[in-house]
């Protein structure tokens, strides 16, 4: 039987013009790559975060074997964006597949999660952009491996979070790299340190980790997507249940195994129902999943075709061969109300069943839940071998901008100029630990559409952002907001006008909000 779901149409909707964005990369004069060998056919991510205090999102590039670099962003706020490199040698790591931000230690500044091709290192941020190394202070562990998946979360009265790492190909199997897929590791903290790890096993060559709440069980559990070019046979995609010993969810619980070559996962509540669809990208059709809330358990159901989401061939230059998808994001470009996706698209190198002209897809949401290819039109159509990214306010002018880093060719940062609809930028925040609140839920609602964000730790591919939640709202002028927190405390409604910026704050069950700008 075939399942059905209905999608519950979100009223605000005001934009109508296409997407536009303007690429300032070459204006900026920034010219970085993501380089190497085979260990480097994979990652290539971003991580966007304000590490100086201003709003103001920096980015931090991985270089493969070149250095990682750090771009400060220099935009006028609701101005042109601008950045220039400034790499302290913390961060100028050579090896580096991808970053993920969060604020391992809870002083109120974002810390690094540095995925490397060797060493992983743990950076902790401080005052203006200053770092430094606590990857032996918390005892990560030294070991060579080729990490390319991370993900994280705070359980129970941890002060430090949980972390997920995702290990590819054991380099050092004799009898590899097909069927030689490394450990994966869940390193729960005893007390300040990282002392004892958990072997995540069986592992499949994840290329993406993402913990979320699926269910909205007040728990996050780790979602893996795995690359089936090296696992070949005998694996599948994951999502493992994070009890006292963790253990992948099967078909008992209602989880139903598929393979693919995974590499991207995005999670965003698209219809009002409060519980999150799911984007898997892969080589060839990328998938949209719906959770069937009908069956209990993980039950995850395909709604590609039904959607338009396949994005599984080059919509121009003219390679008819298969698409191969990397990261994947949501996020509402025209600020009409409705999550967006962005894909970044690009052959693995040489692989010659897949295109090697492959541009990366914009799919404009409709106000009937389908989406509608637009990267052509609003200029992000790149063919250049495109991995991670990010899509973020640079500027803070309320519309989402893009950068993209991209393999063996300059990386891009793209403008929004769309003529757009209202909006809302929230800076969330909690006393103590967690300050992030990592695993809440923050509700709007306008015009009684109803929206749902998690604050996530992980997902797309190789690149994590830790910036201000962006919410498009349409024609709404007014919202009011509230926010299930970690803990499970539900906040009280506060009221905010549309397009500002609004630092958000819990003072026990009730939220206060301080315009920024």
């Amino acid at each position: 039987m075939r399942f059905s779901f209905v999608f519950l149409a979100l009223l605000p909707v005001a934009a109508t013009a296409d997407p536009l964005f303007v690429n300032r990369s070459g204006d900026l004069g920034i010219t970085h790559e993501y380089v190497g060998a085979w260990e480097y056919f994979v990652g290539g991510g971003v991580a966007t975060f304000d590490c100086d205090g201003d709003l103001l999102p920096e980015l931090f590039v991985a270089g493969g074997e070149e250095p990682a670099k750090l771009f400060r962003n220099q935009s006028a706020l609701d101005g042109k964006v601008s950045f220039v490199e400034n790499t302290p040698e913390e961060l100028g790591l050579t090896g580096v597949t991808g970053a993920y931000p969060l604020d391992i230690n809870s002083d109120g500044y974002l810390d690094l999660f540095v995925m490397r091709v060797g060493e992983n290192r743990i950076i902790l941020g401080g005052k203006n952009c200053a770092f430094h190394d606590a990857s032996e202070a918390l005892n990560l562990s030294t070991a060579q491996r080729w990490t390319t998946a991370f993900s994280a979360t705070w359980e129970g009265d941890n002060i430090r979070p949980t972390l997920a790492i995702g290990n590819y190909v054991n380099r050092h199997d004799p009898a590899g790299p097909f069927e030689a897929c490394d450990t994966n590791v869940l390193l729960r903290p005893q007390g300040s340190k990282y002392d004892a790890s958990i072997a995540l096993e069986p592992a499949f060559c994840p290329l993406s980790m993402l913990f979320s709440d699926w269910g909205r069980n007040g728990r996050q559990d780790l979602r893996v997507s795995n690359d089936r070019h090296y696992y070949v046979r005998d694996g599948s995609e994951q999502i493992w249940a994070m009890e006292e010993t963790p253990r992948p969810f099967d078909t008992d619980d209602g989880w139903q195994n598929f393979s693919i070559w995974g590499m991207g996962i995005a999670s965003r509540d698209l219809n009002g129902d409060g519980l999150p669809e799911i984007f898997l990208t892969s080589m060839g059709d990328q998938k949209m999943q719906v959770l069937d809330a009908t069956r209990g358990g993980p039950s995850f159901v395909d709604a590609t075709f039904d959607r338009g989401t396949t994005a599984h061939r080059p919509y121009l230059g003219g390679d008819g061969r298969p698409s191969t998808g990397w990261h994947v994001e949501f996020g509402d470009v025209d600020n009409d109300g409705l999550d967006d996706v962005f894909i970044a698209k690009g052959n693995v190198d040489q692989m010659m069943g897949s295109a090697m002209d492959d541009p990366n897809n914009l799919l404009m949401q409709n106000s009937d839940g389908n989406f509608t290819e637009k990267g052509d039109i609003a200029g992000i159509a790149s063919l250049v071998r495109s991995r991670g990214g990010a899509l973020v306010d640079l500027n803070l002018d309320g519309r989402l901008d893009l950068v993209v880093v991209n393999r063996r060719a300059p990386m891009e940062i793209y403008e929004n100029m769309t003529e757009a609809g209202n909006w809302l930028l929230l800076d969330i925040h909690q006393e103590g630990i967690n300050p992030n609140a990592v695993g809440a839920w923050v509700e709007i609602v306008g015009d009684d559409s109803p929206r749902y964000r998690e604050i996530t730790v992980g997902g797309g591919h190789a690149s994590g952002s830790a910036t201000l939640l962006h919410f498009g709202l349409g024609e709404v002028s007014d919202v009011k907001i509230r926010v299930v927190w970690p803990d499970g405390v539900v906040s009280g409604w506060l009221g905010a006008d549309a397009n500002q910026v609004l630092h958000i704050s819990r003072d026990g069950s009730k939220l206060v909000g301080i315009s920024v700008r």
